[in-house]
């Protein structure tokens, strides 16, 4: 049987639904972390994870996993965030799949509805002869390891959950290298994990897709199913309202460093007249200078996650004529400091 893949969703325009958040800002707290220090740590305003919000762009919440684990000192975030999924982490997402007959359906509507929860990566199944194969690509190929470790400690929390009692172990595979200590893989997933392999992915039994699920209310898929299809459709609509800021973002991030991050450059790069250009990002609600500012910001807050480019480096990566245009700028966004943000993030 061929990958079967999710719908078409544009990762660049991403969100986290605020429910998905939970788990991670409830680790953070139990391990000693204040959500103002851990916002501002992730380069968000300090209100901004309270109350929970009701979604967060997933570049945020991605920082937000590698900031927790820097405050909290904890080498294995990731995956005890994974650990804490339950029915609400999931939204109209979880109910659905909670409505299915069986773990086949349950992988379907996985695939179809995943990005109700979050736009992080995408699931594929692929099955041949005995052996199926769940695999999750990541929208964040550079994201630290806590990353798709979190998303299959959930997967294996909640199939256990749907299943009614502990699956047998999976053959897990992760893209990152082996950490030091790998106890908490063995725990969670058993024995056979593979590391620096070439997906992150789950191998096993196919006959595991005919399990059903126990207590399932399958008279509610029918009506879940279309609340989540509305759900899903309306997202979708929004995000291909948005795709122009999407192409004006890569236009500036190509443009930044050669000082040529302007209106006029940008709009040669989409074939479109500079007026043209300033209507369509009107019509979305935002304007080329916000869009170049929400850029700029983006990026400072990656280039300072690396600790080869100097603060001088990454202004003149930026576009900036030195480093105190740089500073003010940053100042501005956050409230601190290129230097403060740095510090935060923890020695090398």
């Amino acid at each position: 049987m061929p990958t079967r893949s999710p719908a078409s969703v544009k990762p660049t325009a991403g969100r986290v639904a605020g429910a998905y958040v939970q788990p991670l800002l409830e680790l953070a707290v139990e391990r000693g972390v204040a959500l103002p220090a851990l916002a501002l740590a992730a380069g968000l305003p300090e209100t901004s994870l309270s109350p929970v919000p009701e979604s967060l762009a997933a570049a945020d919440y991605v920082r937000l996993l590698d900031a927790g684990a820097q405050l909290a000192q904890h080498p294995h975030f990731g995956l005890h965030v994974g650990e804490r999924v339950k029915l609400g982490t999931y939204s109209v997402y979880g109910l659905i799949l909670l409505s299915c007959r069986d773990l086949g359906q349950v992988f379907q509507q996985t695939l179809r509805y995943e990005s109700l929860a979050h736009d992080l990566g995408r699931s594929a199944l692929q099955v041949q002869g005995s052996i199926a194969e769940y695999q999750w690509h990541s929208h964040f190929p550079q994201a630290s390891r806590h990353l798709a470790e979190s998303v299959f400690a959930g997967v294996r929390v909640f199939g256990n959950w749907l299943a009614g009692s502990p699956l047998p172990p999976a053959a897990v595979s992760f893209t990152h290298s082996a950490p030091t200590d790998t106890s908490e893989y063995r725990r969670i997933f058993g024995t056979d994990v593979t590391f620096g392999a070439s997906l992150n992915g789950a191998r096993f039994n196919a006959a595991l897709l005919a399990l059903p699920v126990p207590n399932a209310d399958v008279g509610l898929y029918p009506v879940l199913r279309q609340h989540a299809e509305q759900l899903l459709q309306a997202k979708l609509r929004l995000q291909d309202n948005a795709s122009i800021t999407t192409l004006v973002r890569a236009s500036l991030s190509r443009h930044l460093a050669q000082d040529r991050a302007n209106l006029a450059s940008v709009a040669q790069d989409l074939n479109l007249t500079q007026r043209t250009l300033q209507r369509k990002l009107s019509a979305t609600g935002t304007s080329f200078q916000q869009v170049r500012d929400q850029t700029r910001q983006e990026l400072a807050l990656s280039y300072l996650g690396q600790r080869d480019l100097s603060l001088t480096d990454i202004a003149f990566l930026l576009g900036y004529q030195d480093q105190s245009a740089f500073t003010h700028a940053f100042k501005e966004w956050t409230g601190g400091t290129p230097g403060g943000y740095r510090d935060k993030l923890g020695k090398p």
